[in-house]
């Protein structure tokens, strides 16, 4: 029980709830945090009617609601940051790939560069110990020559037989001592064109070696990098986890409070949500329709049976009506040339007063008539399409207020549009037809919205199904 300040607030709350619908200030959201805790409202606070009640449970569904739509706004952000860290962890991971490779190719450069250099420093080698070769043979004939150059005339003459042969030997050391300095300056200039290829060698071999420093640390950077982002993913994982704990604890609270909503409608017999998904699991064996969106179209219609209608038909001529809780008169409550006849035939047969059983308004905004009957809300002249059907599986009297034959109607209608195909598509255009005959856009709020409620009634089966595993 709670205590006469919490009952105070609670009373404040459905005052606010009812006199003023679009301000939902209530007492606050700490306070509706407060008043909507499961354990304060499981069962009816003594002081309540069961309006109270429900309109209580109603205030707190929605509270639950923004509160879930809020926790996935944080999730879809959290998902958004993970993807974005995922992505730049991702290329930091190619890049320090890239880095190594090119490290990799970069020393093997080096060191092909390094065996040329050795290679290079070799010809050098061999290309000196030859020019200082021909040096000695280039001072050999010189001192030859020279020699030569200090014997006289008169020792010529006396050495030499002829003096032909005198000359024959001057002119063959001159040959010489020209070929070795062609072949001297030769050697010069390979070696110089050696030493420059060295040269060039290094400076590659070193530009290589600072490029490979740079990439080096350019990887370190990196690695760091990714760690840190790394940490932060964690960080996040973690953060998202959370957000996904608190969205499952407040999607329990909300399924449980909807439960507890389906056991105030105002049918005999109210299932609870788990028999109404039972019945609805049982309707998909026979139809293929799914559970989530057969109770989507009945809460979309009737709130699974709560609100089976708000006028009664009087006059059966003109189809004019009354508001039942006012008596105000309300035209079209009924189309006299389509619907009355086949409405006063079936109340007739199910043991009812024509004029005292509750059917829809007409909805102001949309137009036409109104005189849907039942959970599923249907009109006369459709349910009697359907009833011999319903009555062929059932076995017995079909009755368009009775839960059972409503859902397996309800469903029967989706699936002779489509619905058995469970594509979202299919589904919605099926919904669309359910209300308003055709797939006309003008009514695409009500396809959308039958499809936003059985998606949020998927998750709550799941839980339900998770939760008995």
């Amino acid at each position: 029980m709670v205590s006469r300040v919490s009952k105070i607030i609670l009373l404040f709350a459905l005052i606010s709830a009812l006199v003023l619908p679009n301000f939902r200030v209530v007492a606050g959201e700490e306070n509706l945090e407060e008043i909507c805790q499961w354990e304060k409202i499981e069962e009816k606070p003594e002081d309540l009617s069961d309006e109270e009640y429900e309109a209580l449970l109603k205030e707190c569904q929605a509270y639950y609601q923004e509160k879930s739509e809020e926790i996935e706004k944080d999730i879809t952000k959290t998902e958004q940051e993970k993807r974005t860290l995922q992505n730049e962890i991702y290329t930091l991971s190619r890049r320090i790939e890239n880095l190594s490779y090119q490290i990799y190719q970069s020393n093997l450069v080096i060191k092909d560069l390094g065996l040329q250099v050795q290679d290079t420093e070799a010809s050098i080698e061999k290309t000196s110990s030859k020019i200082e070769n021909s040096r000695q043979q280039l001072t050999n004939i010189l001192q030859v020559i020279y020699e030569k150059d200090q014997v006289s005339l008169i020792e010529i003459l006396l050495s030499e037989k002829e003096l032909s042969d005198f000359f024959d030997d001057l002119m063959a050391l001159e040959s010489l001592n020209s070929k070795n300095q062609e072949l001297l300056s030769e050697i010069k200039n390979l070696k110089s064109s050696l030493e420059g290829e060295k040269i060039s060698l290094d400076e590659e071999k070193t530009g290589l070696e600072k490029m490979v420093s740079i990439q080096s640390l350019q990887k370190q950077e990196s690695a760091k990098t990714k760690e840190g982002q790394e940490y932060f993913l964690k960080m996040t994982e973690e953060e998202y986890q959370q957000f996904l704990k608190e969205k499952e604890e407040v999607e329990e609270k909300a399924a449980a409070i909807r439960a507890r909503i389906f056991e105030l409608i105002g049918v005999p017999e109210a299932p609870t949500f788990g028999e109404a998904l039972d019945i609805a699991k049982h309707v998909e064996t026979i139809t293929g329709v799914r559970p989530s969106l057969l109770l989507a179209v009945l809460t979309q219609e009737s709130n699974i049976g709560k609100n089976v209608g708000q006028c009664y038909l009087k006059n059966p001529k003109t189809g004019a009506g009354v508001i039942a809780y006012n008596g105000k008169e309300v035209p079209n409550v009924m189309k006299p040339t389509r619907d009355v006849q086949p409405f006063l035939k079936i109340t007739q047969e199910l043991g009812r007063d024509p004029y005292k059983t509750p059917v829809s308004c007409p909805i102001p905004s949309v137009g036409g008539y109104g005189g849907a009957m039942g959970p599923a809300q249907f009109i006369p002249s459709t349910w009697v399409l359907y009833k011999d059907k319903v009555k062929a599986i059932t076995g017995k009297e079909a009755d368009p207020w009775d839960i059972k034959d409503a859902f397996l109607a309800a469903a029967l209608y989706l699936a002779d549009y489509g619905a058995a195909q469970q594509t979202y598509n299919a589904e919605w255009r099926a919904a669309m037809i359910y209300f308003s005959g055709t797939t006309n856009t003008i009514y695409r709020f009500y396809g959308d919205s039958v499809m936003a409620i059985a998606a949020r009634y998927e998750k709550d089966i799941e839980a339900i199904e998770k939760a008995v595993k």
